[in-house]
């Protein structure tokens, strides 16, 4: 596995150039079992198969993770594209379980937005004994997970003789475990980004390049709002009860309230200082700092009842997300440091700077 931030040298002066990558199997019988899955266009390459490939300049190259090796793989569509799942390391995860819930999901999130951006969509899963996390990128996303927070297999239906294989659902789906909500609302929350970050981008982003690290207030909005929308997707797809909604909600809530460093960092400056406090955490982190995720997503919820509040109900978060969208997304200019409060502003039709003030540049709950 890689990632082309981490191996291609970027050429000065020919970074728009396009660029072709020719993946190589390893020698020995070993090699002829691997696969290749990569979210970069093929240039001859069958699909899955070693060979060449293409990247529109040196942002697009950097942008496409690749992993060769033995995987497991699902597909399915959503609104016509293709997606995939590959899933890297020993698993007895239910892959017709997950065929049921992630398009259910990333349907949820194209719906919001009137469709999807992209041809296809690529789900790189690496599965572990202990870890979490993923990574966004414009056509797919690198994931780490628990094995055990993968579907378990269900047990065979009752009289089939033929029921029984590993990874067939056979009975009705039950509720998510609590580690399977957590996978799926990282799935959720990775492919929201395709929207926000991904395309609805920060203007510091933007203009300030690869060079040295680069600072925006406005992490809050594109992390937090994002880990609102993980959850709420599940919900709204059915994936998920109201219920165990509620549930994940008082979590976010309870972590927040327990951290001390809300009371001396506002979100907004969590956001700025991610490089230089959120990013090198210590012991003392949690006495000093606040998550821009966690209370970000906090700010998001109160924004988007704000919004109804205000508005009777005619506006909500998901107005202000389509505007930014068609704002911003759509012509890829980038979203300044207080874009998004006049924007939301505008929506609401009254000033919600007092609302701002408190939410984002004050430690106040």
């Amino acid at each position: 596995f890689f990632n082309g931030a981490n191996l291609f040298l970027r050429v000065h002066g020919h970074e728009h150039r396009p660029c072709r990558v020719e993946l190589l199997p390893p020698p020995g019988e070993g090699g002829t079992l691997w696969q290749v899955a990569t979210s970069l266009e093929r240039d001859g390459a069958e699909q899955w198969r070693f060979g060449d490939y293409r990247a529109d300049d040196y942002d697009d190259l950097i942008d496409h993770p690749v992993e060769m090796g033995v995987f497991d793989r699902i597909a399915f569509k959503v609104g016509g594209v293709p997606h995939w799942m590959v899933l890297s390391g020993r698993h007895r995860a239910d892959l017709a379980r997950l065929t049921l819930d992630l398009p259910r999901i990333c349907a949820e999130h194209a719906a919001l937005f009137g469709g999807l951006p992209i041809d296809r969509y690529l789900f790189l899963t690496q599965v572990v004994g202990d870890g979490y996390g993923g990574l966004e990128h414009a056509f797919s996303t690198s994931l780490m997970v628990s094995r055990d927070d993968l579907p378990a297999p269900l047990p065979p239906a009752t009289g089939d003789p033929d029921a029984g294989s590993v990874g067939v659902t056979l009975n009705p789906p039950e509720q998510p475990s609590q580690g399977y909500q957590r996978f799926l609302g990282l799935c959720s929350h990775e492919y929201f980004h395709l929207w926000n970050v991904k395309r609805i981008r920060p203007r510091a982003f933007i203009e300030q390049g690869l060079e040295r690290e680069v600072h925006t207030r406005l992490l809050w909005w594109f992390e937090g709002v994002t880990s609102y929308y993980d959850d709420l997707a599940l919900v709204r797809s059915g994936v998920i009860t109201p219920s165990a909604y509620l549930t994940m909600l008082a979590g976010v809530m309870t972590r927040v309230m327990r951290n001390p460093g809300r009371l001396l960092q506002s979100v907004a400056e969590s956001s700025f200082d991610a490089w230089t406090k959120f990013y090198k955490q210590d012991e003392n982190a949690p006495n000093a700092i606040v998550s821009y995720y966690a209370k970000g997503a906090l700010v998001a919820l109160a924004l988007d009842l704000h919004l109804r509040a205000e508005t009777r109900g005619s506006k909500t978060l998901d107005d202000l997300m389509r505007a930014l969208w068609q704002r911003f997304g759509r012509s890829g200019t980038g979203v300044g440091e207080r874009d998004v409060e006049a924007l939301a502003s505008e929506l609401a039709g009254v000033d919600l700077g007092g609302f701002f003030q408190q939410a984002l540049d004050s430690t106040e709950d």
